[in-house]
């Protein structure tokens, strides 16, 4: 009976962890991290129908979230929520927050929410704060490309946890997607909703092969990064302080190609 009670004890631990490699993050109690999302659309790189007015190119918000592996905001190859449809054609994120609170109420699946200010231009830094928990070291979040028909970057699930530590620092670049809600090709396209509705798609310099898509450019093997975002550890001495901006030197990403 005693080893029955252990077993059954076991067990029922086991099934309140949640399922994924981040049941195994062994790491401290919590950390802290600063998140840099920089903006690297400029006319310079991506010079086809780049938008100078009414708008001109800028980013929305950016809305993120880190969780545990029973939760998705996006992923690719699959069809976008209503939320995140919402977010990519329109930056309205009340849906998006909704489906976010409503997933919180299962277990161990939304930890916490951050948000970043929107980025008046193509290019320039945005940031702020995050946290995360063993059970929730996956990272994700989108970014709206303004002007476009549903077209974001952002980041499915990272993980911040290796094993028993957590990663002092990781940069990602971006690359734009498509949510599949809208079948518009260039930037200021009318709204053109796409029914039956497609799934999440990256978007590259060959796809979709057509020339009037704005990153068509046929002479180039792949996009350069559109964005980049840096997440930074926060060190236990730092916690309680304002965390300095991080001015990340920008890389180039020039694209090479002619364009009439």
């Amino acid at each position: 009976k005693v080893i029955w009670t252990i077993l059954v004890t076991i067990l029922g631990y086991a099934s309140s962890l949640p399922v994924g490699d981040d049941s195994l993050c062994t790491a401290e109690e919590l950390a802290k991290y600063k998140i840099i999302f920089t903006g690297k659309w400029s006319q310079i790189a991506f010079p086809k129908q780049y938008p100078l007015y009414r708008p001109p190119a800028q980013w929305s918000s950016l809305l993120g979230v880190t969780h545990s592996s029973d939760y998705s905001m996006w992923k690719k190859n699959e069809y976008a929520s209503n939320g995140v449809r919402d977010f990519a054609e329109k930056g309205e994120a009340w849906v998006l927050m909704k489906e976010i609170e409503e997933a919180g109420e299962k277990i161990q699946s939304v930890h916490g929410i951050f948000s970043a200010p929107a980025i008046s231009s193509g290019t320039g830094q945005t940031s702020t704060e995050l946290e995360v928990h063993p059970r929730h070291p996956l990272v994700s979040f989108v970014v709206r490309i303004v002007p476009s028909p549903d077209w974001f970057v952002g980041i499915d699930s990272l993980n911040l946890c290796e094993g028993d530590c957590w990663m002092d620092e990781v940069s990602v670049d971006l690359f734009p997607y498509d949510a599949g809600t809208d079948s518009g090709f260039t930037f200021s396209s009318p709204n053109f909703a796409t029914i039956p509705q497609d799934t999440v798609t990256e978007i590259t310099c060959s796809s979709p092969s057509h020339p009037a898509n704005s990153f068509y450019y046929p002479k180039l093997k792949i996009l350069p990064p559109i964005a980049q975002v840096t997440m930074v550890k926060i060190k236990k001495s730092q916690l309680g302080l304002s965390a300095p901006f991080i001015n990340l030197p920008a890389k180039s990403n020039e694209i090479i190609d002619s364009v009439s």
